[in-house]
């Protein structure tokens, strides 16, 4: 810094002197400059001699026939640095100050919330006008933005499923699925679950299912009048008119899912996938006998030994809780793909 000024009162210092001496000092410094060039091809400038020689730039129009230790580009690049530097520092002051829409406070939040509860028939206007009445100055559409946002009512959800809760050992479902065989033919899986323990009423394995394949089953997975009061099943073309003419007979509702919709049908759905995920993906069906095995060691240890996380970690059929103290022991199931652990008495 001390240099910069002895710098500056130098130059005021020449001003007032002569042009001849000026030409010849100046010849002198550029002499020894270019002896210092010779011996130091990068000599080293500190950023007050950058700063000089932006100053330089901008005041001087014939500042470029001067420099010797430095070359124009490397001055241009330097103003260049400073000018993304001096934004730099701009962006940084400005991003500090609050940008954009003023934030809605919470109590204003919370006051909308509580409308939409208390009154559920109501818009975003009437919210509004009772929002300003209040003394807040606040827009309709912030309004409308913040009703989107508002928390649901889970009672209408908590009826509902509590209603399908009661009504459940009422409600069964079929439906089918494929199975390739070592051959590379297909086997069709019929079976018939029930919605208030999950459990599996029938299954049945064929190469080819009919119509009327499919009302025996039916009559073999409700007998002696054990039929429930509704039966979900999809759109399949294999149940044609006779399936449904055959259910209402037996005095059951028939419940037909919508086209493409397989989550009209999710308990059904579910097991398919539980069955395929715990057992098919794991071994090859060789014919409908070795499959009706297989499947029926799967709906045991699907009964008897399988937790479900829709009956609260339970079995189908209630499984007994081991005792707090006992070795445990562990027993194969599916030929040992999956196992059953007790505490041994």
């Amino acid at each position: 810094m001390f240099n910069l000024l002895l710098l500056w009162f130098g130059a005021l210092f020449r001003l007032c002197r002569c042009r001849r001496n000026l030409l010849l000092e100046n010849l002198v410094l550029r002499q020894q400059m270019a002896v210092l060039k010779r011996r130091h091809r990068r000599p080293s400038l500190g950023i007050f001699d950058r700063l000089f020689w932006v100053v330089a730039r901008r005041v001087w129009s014939d500042w470029k026939q001067s420099p010797i230790i430095v070359t124009p580009e490397t001055v241009v690049r330097w103003h260049l640095a400073g000018f993304r530097l001096y934004w730099k520092l701009i962006s940084k002051i400005s991003t500090r100050r609050p940008v954009g829409r003023r934030q809605t406070p919470k109590e204003v939040r919370q006051l909308i919330f509580r409308m939409i509860v208390e009154n559920p028939t109501w818009g975003a206007p009437r919210i509004h006008g009772e929002v300003l009445m209040l003394g807040f100055d606040i827009s309709e559409r912030t309004i409308s933005r913040w009703m989107k946002r508002a928390p649901r009512d889970p009672g209408p959800a908590k009826r509902w499923l509590t209603f399908l809760r009661n009504h459940r050992e009422a409600i069964a479902a079929m439906d089918f699925f494929t199975v390739p065989t070592v051959t590379f033919s297909v086997l069709y899986c019929f079976f018939v679950i029930s919605h208030d323990r999950r459990r599996i009423l029938h299954f049945n394995v064929t190469k080819h299912p009919t119509s009327l394949w499919i009302v025996q089953q039916l009559r073999e997975a409700f007998p002696f009048e054990s039929a429930p009061r509704f039966l979900i099943f999809d759109r399949d073309g294999k149940y044609g008119v006779e399936i449904p003419a055959a259910i209402r007979s037996m005095n059951i509702k028939c419940i037909r899912t919508s086209f493409e919709s397989p989550w009209q049908n999710g308990i059904a759905e579910r097991w398919v996938q539980s069955c395929r995920r715990d057992m098919l993906d794991h071994v090859i069906a060789l014919n409908e006998t070795h499959l009706s095995r297989l499947l029926a060691d799967y709906v045991h240890y699907y009964h008897e030994d399988r937790t479900h996380l829709g009956l609260r970690k339970e079995t189908p059929t209630g499984r007994t809780q081991s005792l707090a103290s006992g070795r445990i022991t562990a027993r194969a199931r599916l030929g040992g793909l999956h196992h059953r652990y007790d505490r041994a008495a």
